[in-house]
């Protein structure tokens, strides 16, 4: 099922993003501590997942229909975005990649960022491990139609 058939499907395009991102660890190892231009920060990451949505203030259950098809991908949406939510605050929005990936917490969020992804990804049609698209291809993506 393409991800464009929610009608909000731009949000879910970009919540599906930086849980892609966030759920890698060898594209975090590889592009945000390595510094590759293109794919944003972690930061980034957790701001797209929670600013359209606002899912730092509310359930992901309140879109159900609308970005998340059901009450499944809603929960697995909600776990990854509090353990990410927990560290950001802990480690501090503009701190290093590094800062993340040593929280001992990290290992928890990729998991629960992973779970979500994985399903919102099969429900989409979409394989879940192909590489995450660069910043630049996700707004095209999100202009195309």
């Amino acid at each position: 099922m393409p991800h464009n058939d929610m009608p909000w499907w731009r949000w879910r395009t970009n919540v599906r993003s930086a849980l892609h991102m966030l759920s890698d660890p060898v594209f975090q190892q590889e592009r945000w501590a390595a510094g590759v231009p293109g794919y944003g920060d972690v930061t980034d990451a957790v701001y797209r997942l929670v600013e359209d949505t606002w899912l730092d203030n509310w359930s992901a259950e309140k879109y159900i229909g609308t970005v998340f098809r059901d009450a499944e991908e809603a929960a697995l949406v909600d776990a990854a975005v509090l353990r990410v939510l927990r560290i950001l605050h802990q480690v501090g929005a503009d701190a290093p990649a590094g800062a993340y990936f040593q929280h001992p917490g990290w290992p928890e969020a990729v998991q629960a960022a992973r779970e979500a992804h994985v399903r919102l990804a099969v429900a989409d049609g979409d394989s879940p491990d192909v590489p995450p698209p660069t910043l630049e291809q996700l707004a095209t993506a999100l202009h195309t139609f």
